[in-house]
């Protein structure tokens, strides 16, 4: 099912447009804060009513202001995953749990009790309260009860901000295996470049209230020309397979016949990674470097240099593993003579993947 919006509303001085599908997956709005995301989230909901707009799937129409259309929030069957879990303290995990199936339509397809169970890892915590719970595992129960509601689209307003990184690190995978493993569409908000790399099928780029671009993580976060939350925030996304782990501690995946060694993958191998590779920790060198410990060295062509902020700019190289960004200065760019079609070698050190850069590859 791929869901169609297209929303217009004025808020004063700020004024959302934006026109884009989203495909089966996870759709990523993707922007800095004050983009427009909750805003295009919220009318999806219905907790908006746009100014202009229609929002449908094939027949099912959540709204249509020209055709006078408007089927209010608790009718349009949706699993909303807040940035807090929200769940009752007065009841147990499991009757959390089974509080969006009372709601649901008899005879609604739904997800298996068991199976969403599993799943999310929360066998152990269905007798408990909320108050005994950590904060990972609020967030685990309220994916389980947003998938047990029988939705038809799940709507996950940037459900990993209220956490610390430990705690993201302990929900990443389970919003990946919702990903690879569930068929409700999920539209999800993000700020952070991080979680886009490794969840989105598709994303959204959105700058003030407009979108920049849509398209895969690897096609987006590759264009240097889009930045929606800062050059310090740039950076490409490669496709990999986990090829060995090593006796000295290295994990080696394969990314288009490249090396590319780091620290430890929780994985097999075999397994299929993304990676997202900061632009602010790529080094350039116009000849093959040796004598140096950095293990990951690419070479590549010089695609396109954009200018960043008043003395900094993001070069695009493609490399036989993808399309590799690096920020560099602009007195750098032009003493190593980067332009279009100039041959260099992208340089990155193993422990410059940080863990929460490095997820398992779409289904």
């Amino acid at each position: 099912m791929t869901l169609s919006v297209r929303l217009r509303h004025s808020f004063g001085a700020f004024t959302l447009d934006v026109d884009f599908e989203a495909p089966p997956g996870v759709t990523v709005l993707f922007g800095r804060s004050g983009a427009g995301k909750t805003a295009i989230i919220s009318a999806v909901a219905g907790l908006l009513r746009p100014d202009e707009g229609r929002v449908a799937a094939g027949d099912w129409v959540l709204f249509d202001t020209a055709a006078h259309r408007w089927l209010p929030p608790h009718r349009r069957r949706l699993g909303y995953i807040f940035q807090e879990a929200r769940l009752f303290p007065h009841l147990s995990v499991r009757q959390n749990l089974r509080y969006g199936a009372w709601f649901a339509p008899r005879g609604a397809a739904r997800e298996d009790f068991g199976r969403v169970v599993e799943m999310l890892g929360i066998g152990h915590l269905l007798d408990r309260r909320p108050a005994l719970l950590s904060g990972g595992e609020k967030s685990r129960v309220a994916i389980g009860r947003a998938l047990l509601a029988a939705p038809r689209l799940i709507l996950a307003d940037e459900p990993l901000a209220a956490l610390d990184d430990e705690r993201k690190a302990e929900i990443m995978p389970y919003f990946e295996r919702l990903r690879d493993e569930v068929s409700v569409p999920i539209l999800y908000v993000s700020h952070s470049a991080a979680e886009v790399a490794r969840l989105a099928t598709t994303v959204v780029a959105l700058q003030d209230g407009r979108v920049l671009r849509q398209g895969s993580a690897t096609e987006v976060l590759g264009d240097p020309a889009v930045t929606p939350v800062g050059v310090r925030g740039a950076g490409a996304v490669l496709e990999a397979r986990l090829v060995a782990h090593h006796p000295d501690g290295l994990s080696e995946a394969d990314a288009g016949g490249v090396p590319l060694f780091r620290s430890p993958v929780a994985a097999a191998p075999g397994a299929r990674l993304r990676v997202r590779i900061a632009a602010h920790e790529v080094l350039i060198s116009r000849a093959r470097p040796e004598g140096l410990s950095a293990l990951n060295i690419l070479p590549g062509v010089v695609q396109e240099v954009r200018p960043g902020d008043s003395h900094g700019a993001i070069v695009s190289i493609r490399t036989p593993a993808g399309t590799v960004l690096a920020g560099l200065t602009r007195r750098s760019v032009q003493a190593l003579g980067l332009v279009p079609g100039a041959e260099c070698h992208a340089i990155l050190k193993s422990v410059a993947v940080a863990p929460e850069d490095v997820g398992r590859g779409g289904a």
